[in-house]
């Protein structure tokens, strides 16, 4: 693992009532390929009388990619979608120049003990492509790539890699890929990556050249080339990346873009509230306050 340029550890976040372990952007990295943001939510016992609930917010030159391992989320947005997602599905909402969703606990968990787990992850849209019109797809795990390699389990989530192509609709050169292991094997990726690449490990362990990495560790590489490194048994690790754009992201509050001022342009829209509406939502998320730790750049 010579090749690993940056370790970043989880950091605690606060999304509104429930917090989760940021890892993109950070101030050595904003973004990885075309990710720009990652959360890892939990894992977190939730009560009875606890639930997840973040109201209608709006989101501009992004795509949203929702994988949970435990639990699920109610998804409502602004094209009128209302859908369930639950672990090894993925939830893929391209926002362009606009659109508003909420993620709350289905109605049928609210008043019971449950368990919430999974990534959220965003992904900058391509320059030319940042105002295009909303999106929304969703892909069954049954439909992702699945293959045996070298005693480790690959998943292909989203993205091309390897060969493999998930049905999942991005717009650039990318990858997303779950690596599991149930015995300790050595693992040799080849040259199957590209662009730039990020590998988290969610569970167990990795090792390389004499060190050991850890649960809630995020290492990325000089380059696309991850080289060789051992899992050890029932390790999880999620790796990703692809081709970085040329030009850099500003990100403010949920709004990703190349232009400043479509950010600008954002934040004045919906102060004004005059993003779409979600069916049968009435609230929303204000505005923030500027945060100049997560105003960034690429």
């Amino acid at each position: 693992m010579s090749n690993i340029n940056l370790i970043i550890e989880e950091r605690p976040a606060n999304i509104g009532n429930f917090f989760v372990g940021r890892l993109l952007p950070f101030r050595e990295k904003r973004t990885v390929g075309p990710f720009a943001f990652i959360d890892h939510m939990g894992p977190a016992a939730l009560s009875d009388h606890e639930n997840l609930d973040v109201g209608p917010h709006p989101h501009i030159g992004l795509s949203t990619l929702t994988y949970l391992f435990e639990g699920a989320i109610m998804h409502r947005d602004s094209l009128g979608t209302a859908l369930e997602i639950t672990p090894g599905q993925v939830n893929w909402m391209t926002s362009g120049k606009g659109i508003v969703h909420s993620e709350r606990t289905p109605e049928r968990l609210r008043t019971t003990d449950k368990y919430l787990h999974g990534l959220q992850i965003w992904v900058a849209l391509p320059k030319h492509l940042e105002q295009m019109e909303p999106q929304f797809a969703h892909v069954t795990e049954d439909e992702l790539p699945q293959w045996e390699q070298d005693g480790i389990t690959l998943k292909l989530i989203a993205g091309e890699a390897f060969g493999k192509k998930s049905p999942v609709p991005v717009f650039s050169p990318l990858y997303f890929i779950e690596v599991k292991s149930t015995s300790r094997q050595k693992v040799t990726l080849g040259s199957g990556l590209y662009g730039e690449s990020g590998l988290y490990i969610l569970e167990g362990s990795i090792e390389g050249e004499g060190h050991t990495f850890g649960p809630k560790q995020l290492l990325v590489a000089k380059d696309s080339s991850l080289c060789e490194f051992t899992m050890d048994a029932n390790t999880t690790v999620y790796i990703f990346g692809g081709e970085p754009f040329e030009e850099p992201r500003h990100i403010y509050w949920n709004f990703v873009s190349s232009d400043p001022q479509l950010i600008e342009e954002a934040k004045e829209r919906w102060t004004a509230q005059e993003f779409p509406k979600i069916p049968g939502e009435t609230g929303f998320v204000p505005l923030p306050e500027p945060n100049p730790n997560f105003t960034t750049k690429k």
